[in-house]
């Protein structure tokens, strides 16, 4: 993020972040009975309704903030898009409650009620495309296992959000030549998109990327980063069977229990 900041008194770390959280005041109680009172920042939830061609397609529960490249990111990993350029435009309501993109050409929208299967957040999917881009092999990928721990290192030094409320998953796009963008949601499928997002709306070439994430990694995240094609998956919690089984099938080079010490990946 544009920012990195640890001190929770620190004016600017509470002024980047005002908009995100709310205060409250707590009461701490320890196991000897006694306890003090103390002030916390907790998340808070901001409700995305997408219109794809004036149909109601996503609603998306998430954090306020990057959120051109959260619909852009969902658009593409849903395979309802190819590539940026296939938005023609998106605009936000006023209160930033209301996306409305128009797609180039057809995109006939069918009935797919569904709720995100490991959705923390209670993500809908109301509409899909009728004729959705299907899951493509990725190429053999190419990294350095010192990018891996680099990663890492920066996720402990670049999650603010996180560090003030405790209630964000956070990503990171890399490449070849160093650290991309990273973010923080509320819902770790919303901070992937939003890093896919990213990538595609400055033209990266996310097969060259590698995406870290704070999150445990079911099938549905897997899903979504081969449908984004980045070829690395680095996760700092740990897959799921059925992950596994999924990025061997599609050649996606997961790694899993990612420290700056150490890290595991599927053999």
């Amino acid at each position: 993020m544009d920012e990195t900041l640890k001190d929770e008194k620190n004016s600017s770390y509470v002024s980047r972040y005002e908009d995100l959280t709310e205060r409250h005041t707590t009461t701490v109680i320890y196991p000897d009975g006694s306890g003090s009172v103390r002030e916390c920042a907790l998340l808070k939830e901001h409700e995305l309704t997408v219109i794809i061609n004036e149909q109601p397609a996503f609603r998306l529960i998430c954090t306020k903030e990057y959120l051109r490249e959260l619909v852009t990111g969902r658009l593409y990993t849903e395979g309802i898009i190819e590539k940026a350029e296939d938005i023609a435009e998106i605009y936000f309501c006023r209160y930033e409650k209301e996306a409305s993109v128009f797609i180039e050409g057809d995109a006939v929208l069918e009935d797919s009620i569904r709720k995100d299967l490991s959705c923390c957040a209670g993500n809908i999917v109301f509409r899909t495309k009728n004729d959705r881009i299907g899951l493509k092999r990725l190429s053999a990928a190419d990294y350095d296992p010192q990018w891996v721990f680099a990663l890492a290192e920066r996720f402990v030094n670049d999650s603010g959000l996180h560090g003030m409320t405790q209630g964000t998953h956070s990503c990171i796009l890399a490449g070849k030549d160093g650290f991309v963008f990273s973010c923080e949601d509320i819902g770790r499928h919303n901070a992937v998109d939003k890093a896919v997002g990213y990538g595609l709306i400055n033209n990266i070439s996310l097969n060259e990327c590698m995406l870290y994430t704070s999150g445990r990694v079911p099938v549905d995240m897997t899903e979504k980063v081969i449908a984004a094609g980045i070829p690395v998956l680095v996760s700092k919690s740990v897959p799921t069977a059925e992950s596994a089984a999924l990025a061997k099938e599609y050649g996606l080079t997961l790694i899993f229990r990612a420290h700056p010490d150490s890290f595991e990946t599927i053999m």
